[in-house]
């Protein structure tokens, strides 16, 4: 139990990693928040969860507004009794080349990629700074750290929150609070789902392992950052990516 007894939020904690990392969590003892947008599969997750005999609880939020955030945070520590872990998993995708992307577009991605990831550690901090430890795990990607085409507003948001990692660990380190990234490779998600199958077929072939990454994958990564094992971890990216970044 590697987390027993520990406070986890995950943001987008509805789908895709966000909920592997849930129930893996929760499988090793931890009180997990799912923080979502979507209240409908959020409450079904949560249900899932506590049927199988897990502290699990729901809680809508949208990371682009500060205010639903607090909200978000103050109903956890209440529920809870305070907060250890903050897993900023919440992402999204506006893809489209630089000739055509809106204005709209990249700064959506922005605001829920990057600003929110700003906004959820801003808002849990003192709870972690009266403990005097905690763990704040960033999502990046591998678009962050080599770009992609079609995804200046995505590769941005994902590289920027490399810089946030980075400079938190710094900050806090002092306060007991390790901060530390995980940057994943071509995932099995629903976002890769919509993707032609062709171009899946190149994804792969780019993969010295050649498979694409399963949410287990980065979930059991999540959990190494998040558990005590890494207590001397600190503004590291953790690259599950299959070797891509070698």
């Amino acid at each position: 139990m590697r987390l027993q007894d520990k406070v986890a939020i995950i943001t987008g904690g509805a789908n895709g990693i966000g909920f592997e990392a849930a129930r893996l969590f929760a499988s090793e003892g931890a009180k997990v928040a799912i923080a979502d947008f979507n209240r409908e599969v959020g409450e079904q997750r949560a249900i899932e969860l506590k049927s199988e005999g897990f502290d699990v609880s729901f809680v809508e939020v949208n990371v682009a507004e500060r205010e639903s955030v607090d909200a978000m945070v103050e109903s956890v520590a209440s529920q809870f009794g305070g907060i250890d872990i903050l897993v900023n998993n919440a992402g999204i995708t506006r893809d489209a080349m630089l000739s055509k992307m809106t204005s709209e577009q990249f700064q959506q991605v922005i605001n829920v990629n990057l600003t929110g990831a700003f906004h959820c550690a801003q808002a849990v901090l003192p709870y972690l700074v009266e403990k005097g430890k905690g763990k704040i795990i960033n999502t990046s990607s591998v678009s962050g750290a080599f770009g992609n085409v079609g995804q200046s507003n995505y590769a941005a948001a994902k590289s920027g929150l490399l810089g946030l990692t980075k400079t938190w660990a710094k900050e806090l380190g002092r306060k007991g609070i390790n901060v530390n990234a995980v940057a994943p490779g071509f995932t099995e998600t629903a976002m890769v789902e919509e993707v032609p199958e062709k171009v899946i077929d190149q994804m792969i072939e780019q993969v010295p392992m050649g498979r694409l990454g399963r949410t287990t994958d980065i979930a059991q990564a999540y959990l190494y950052l998040a558990s005590d094992e890494s207590n001397y971890v600190n503004g590291h990216t953790l690259h599950v990516d299959g070797g891509i970044m070698m």
